[in-house]
């Protein structure tokens, strides 16, 4: 259970379920996808890519890009906002120094930690981007960015350490799996957020990221390089 649970301007907190984010909401034809890595030892995928960065960021835009003209066109003809949700977190305060683009793959300064910040600040820029793309064309579409918590689950198997805290910490800090999916939730289908672009939530309530991941210019670098990262 969570110590906190003073409720933000959305009218939910810290402890608020997926239940009670979505109740009274028909969440007909939402998938969520929620996969990524974090913090293992240096590895290139099966395409050379530092493992974290090509799993956490580059998945997810491909798969973005893949779907993008079939939300466009639907959002059209149903008359309906599209909604794009990226699973960032608040770990993307921990990235070097912005995204270090001539480095991805070095690793002699690979930091596992780093790198998973790194990766969680890309889907944030990532989302903040495609905003820009979606108010320049008129596509009724958004794209938002969230830290669901720390939820209890292996994500951390790398580390050893959290097998002797994970009971204690438990307790404490660590969101069940109704609570870490709630932010998730709220912004892929809450009325609260029609309209709503470009912004990074936390607890279902829209929280401050750090500046780079305001960076506009850093998002436009982020993309194009992505592009070509995942090209075939």
């Amino acid at each position: 259970m969570w110590i906190f649970g003073r409720k933000g301007a959305s009218g939910f907190s810290v402890s608020s379920t997926a239940e009670d984010v979505t109740a009274g909401i028909d969440g007909t034809g939402l998938t969520a996808i929620v996969t990524g890595v974090m913090a293992p030892p240096f590895t290139l995928s099966e395409d050379k890519i530092e493992l974290q960065f090509a799993t956490n960021h580059l998945g997810h835009f491909l798969l973005t890009q893949l779907l993008l003209e079939t939300m466009k066109r639907t959002s059209h003809e149903q008359k309906k906002e599209g909604r794009i949700v990226n699973v960032s977190s608040e770990a993307h305060r921990f990235a070097y120094k912005g995204i270090y683009f001539d480095n991805l793959n070095d690793e002699s300064s690979y930091s596992p930690m780093y790198a998973y910040g790194q990766s969680k600040l890309a889907n944030i820029l990532h989302a903040n981007e495609l905003t820009r793309r979606f108010k320049e064309n008129g596509a009724n579409l958004t794209a938002n960015a969230l830290h669901p918590g720390s939820i209890a689950t292996n994500l951390l198997r790398y580390h050893s350490f959290v097998d002797g805290v994970v009971d204690w910490v438990g307790k404490y800090f660590l969101k069940n799996i109704p609570q870490g999916a709630a932010t998730t939730c709220y912004v892929a289908l809450h009325p609260q957020v029609n309209g709503i672009s470009g912004k990074y939530f936390m607890d279902s309530n829209v929280a401050q990221p750090n500046s780079y991941a305001e960076d506009a210019d850093l998002a436009k670098e982020l993309w194009d390089i992505s592009l070509t990262m995942a090209a075939p």
